[in-house]
């Protein structure tokens, strides 16, 4: 089946069978952020947004994202070098399994609440999965790059 789509900005038109998951179209596309964790829908690290709303992509046919705007971390590289070095300054990617998920939902955070609370962050983080850090970096960063945008 054909599905047409805008990814990371561009037009493409892909072919896949009825029960391709969005994760599997998005990496043959050589979109290899989206990765896949726990194949449950739990862990956060094959998110992606899809019209400007984080969605899990190992959950999600990739045949529902047809007509729509989808885009990775590839495509939001610009945006992203804004805030992660503040995440790695805390030591929070220390294997760097769970950045792409943690990257994608603080960018839709911050395009949704530019001006976040601890308990903000924490709720909109809440489904990303770190066995390295414990979560506290992520914050800790997400917090240095408000305040710093505020100097």
């Amino acid at each position: 089946m054909e599905i047409k789509l805008k990814l990371n900005g561009r037009n493409i038109t892909g072919y896949i069978e009825p029960g391709t998951l969005l994760i599997d179209f998005l990496r043959e596309q050589g979109c290899h952020s989206v990765k896949r964790g726990c194949e449950t829908a739990n862990c956060g690290l094959c998110t992606v947004l899809m019209d400007g709303t984080p969605i899990l992509s190992c959950s999600t046919l990739a045949a529902r994202a047809a007509g729509h705007s989808v885009q990775t971390l590839e495509g939001l590289q610009e945006e992203a070098s804004e805030f992660v070095g503040f995440i790695a300054d805390q030591g929070a990617d220390q294997c760097g399994f769970c950045n792409p998920g943690f990257v994608m939902n603080t960018i839709a955070l911050l395009r949704e609440n530019p001006d976040p609370t601890d308990e903000e962050i924490r709720a909109f983080l809440a489904g990303n999965l770190c066995r390295c850090s414990g979560y506290g970096g992520q914050l800790r960063g997400i917090l240095a790059y408000l305040e710093s945008r505020e100097t």
